[in-house]
């Protein structure tokens, strides 16, 4: 049986989401799942965007294999609630996978499931995610992490890449690839790809190294160190890093390697560009440090990624 766990407030799609990837993954493999909605009162539970989900009782889901617990913005009420904490504690004391879709991972490292385990939530929680929960080994670029029987996602659509990657482990690849066929979305992003596009998309246009970051896409194939950076905002580097990481979450160097591996990505998958040329264009130089890049970020080499994507472009 699968679960997934609400409150009011939470956010429909993080439910919805999920709830659609393993409905069509159940029915492509005729095995019949349950899929159960449950709260901890049951009836009408109403997401942040005023519709309702009909939910069961916390004890319509005995016997459950996998919980997940959606995210939202009612989670900071959640987390006060005993009987939810004691719920997905308890669950993941029974040997239950336990996922969380976005912020839900506060209820997961709120009952302690996070202690000492790698996790990820929406990078724009990291912040606040990290002073709550100093013990939790966060990684805020991550689209979804396993550790264990405990997995975490990202911001809301991370829901469904999060799903897809439960539905390869219990079904086959094969039906995860159908899936997200019928779906019409990529099979699949790896958890290690990273929120970064996103990030820096929606925080260079205000931020204060807005300009910079524009500035770094155009010359990425110029060595850009973090003294040369910090000398275009006028900063000592150590104010400069120090700064750079409080504002966008991460180093500069890994914010560069991550715009690196975007432009990079974008010229594999859409251009007829050798991979020495990819690697030359966008800064790595070495073909060798692109193809350790891309495995880190994506879980494939370049030369995978292009044969995928033109495989899927193909459909």
């Amino acid at each position: 049986m699968i679960a997934v766990l609400i409150y009011p407030g939470f956010q429909l799609l993080d439910a919805a989401g999920p709830i659609a990837a393993f409905e069509i993954a159940c029915r492509l493999a005729a095995r019949p799942v349950a899929i159960k909605v449950i709260a901890t009162t049951a009836g009408a539970v109403r997401s942040s965007s005023g519709v309702e989900l009909m939910a069961q009782g916390l004890r319509a889901a005995r016997g459950v294999s996998t919980l997940l617990v959606a995210g939202g913005e009612g989670v900071q009420m959640a987390l006060s609630c005993p009987r939810m904490l004691a719920f997905v504690r308890g669950a993941a004391s029974r040997g239950c996978r336990v996922a969380s879709v976005c912020s839900g991972s506060y209820l997961l490292a709120e009952a302690g499931l996070l202690n000492e385990r790698c996790a990820t939530t929406h990078w724009g929680r990291t912040r606040d995610f990290r002073s709550r929960y100093p013990r939790v080994k966060l990684e805020p670029d991550s689209i979804f992490v396993r550790d264990g029987a405990i997995w975490s996602s990202a911001g809301i659509s991370a829901g469904i890449d999060l799903a897809l990657a439960i539905i390869a482990e219990d079904f086959g690849d094969a039906i995860a690839q159908q899936t997200a066929r019928q779906l019409v979305v990529y099979h699949r992003r790896s958890g290690g790809q990273s929120q970064f596009s996103s990030l820096l998309e929606l925080q260079s246009p205000a931020g204060r190294f807005g300009a910079l970051l524009d500035w770094v896409r155009a010359h990425l194939d110029q060595r850009l160190t973090v003294e040369e950076l910090a000398g275009r905002v006028a900063m000592s580097p150590r104010h400069f890093a120090r700064a750079f990481i409080s504002e966008i979450g991460t180093t500069p160097a890994k914010a560069v390697e991550r715009l690196r591996i975007e432009a990079a990505r974008s010229m594999v998958q859409s251009s007829a560009s050798s991979i020495e040329r990819v690697a030359q264009a966008t800064g790595f130089g070495d073909p060798e440090r692109m193809r350790r890049a891309f495995i880190r970020a994506f879980g494939q080499p370049p030369q995978a990624l292009r044969r995928a994507y033109r495989a899927t472009a193909h459909h």
